[in-house]
C-alpha cells in the first residue's frame, strides 16, 4: 500500500501533510497485515514543467527522507496523463496515465 501525501497543500485534493508522513508511515509499517510499499501523490495542475518538477522533486525528497529512516519503501506514485514527464524526471515510479489511454471522462451532472 502507499501514503498519499497532499505534497502542495492543495485545497482539493487529500492526503496527509509532508510534515505527518513520517510518523504515519511508521504506524503503518509496524501494523502486521499491511505492506507500506510508499508514498502517491496527486499535486495540483502546474502552470508549466518546472514548476511541476519542483512539487515532484518535493515528493521526492519526502520519500528519500522516509527511506533514510529505514522504511525501505520501493513505489513512489506521482505523475498523471497531464504531468508524466515530470513526475519520470524526478523519480517517479508509478504514474497513472488513464486519462492519455481512455480520454477526458465525462463529468455527470
Amino acid at each position: 500500500m502507499c501514503i498519499q501525501v497532499n505534497i502542495d497543500g492543495g485545497p482539493t485534493k487529500s492526503g496527509v501533510a509532508p510534515a505527518e508522513a513520517l510518523a504515519l508511515a511508521r504506524a503503518v509499517a509496524a501494523l502486521p497485515r499491511l505492506a507500506l510499499r510508499g508514498l502517491m501523490t496527486i499535486p495540483e495542475p502546474a502552470p508549466d514543467f518546472e514548476a511541476a518538477c519542483a512539487v515532484h522533486a518535493r515528493a521526492r525528497a519526502l520519500f528519500d527522507q522516509l527511506n533514510a529512516e529505514g522504511l525501505g519503501l520501493d513505489t513512489l506514485s506521482m505523475g498523471m496523463s497531464a504531468d508524466l514527464e515530470a513526475a519520470v524526471a524526478a523519480g517517479s515510479t508509478m504514474v497513472r496515465i488513464g486519462t492519455a489511454i481512455f480520454g477526458v471522462r465525462a463529468r455527470s451532472a
